[in-house]
């Protein structure tokens, strides 16, 4: 079973405490669903169509684990807790090999 990556990136941050709320309650959620953060943050460049925006890569065993994690009651709590306080664009990839 090959791996997966979440990726998510703000589009816009509406509202700074909730994306810290959010933060403190989502990072435990994908750790404890099997999560590992690989990369966190603004990019060092962002080159052709790329925009500098805030992104988070999470390697998970499988893309049913990534799926759960989002599924989560806990992950679940946290989407509640951003409450419309940013705008993301959250996509899951099978690694190649």
């Amino acid at each position: 079973m090959a791996k997966a990556y979440w990726i998510n990136t703000f589009r816009s941050i509406r509202d700074e405490k909730k994306l810290v709320a959010y933060v403190e309650l989502a990072g435990p959620a994908m750790r404890a669903a099997g999560g590992r953060f690989l990369a966190r943050g603004l990019p060092a460049r962002a080159f052709e169509s790329g925009i500098m925006e805030r992104t988070t890569l999470i390697e998970f065993d499988s893309v049913d684990a990534a799926v759960a994690a989002y599924n989560s009651p806990a992950y679940q709590q946290a989407l509640r807790v951003l409450d419309d306080g940013a705008e993301r664009d959250l996509r899951i990839i099978e690694a190649v090999a």
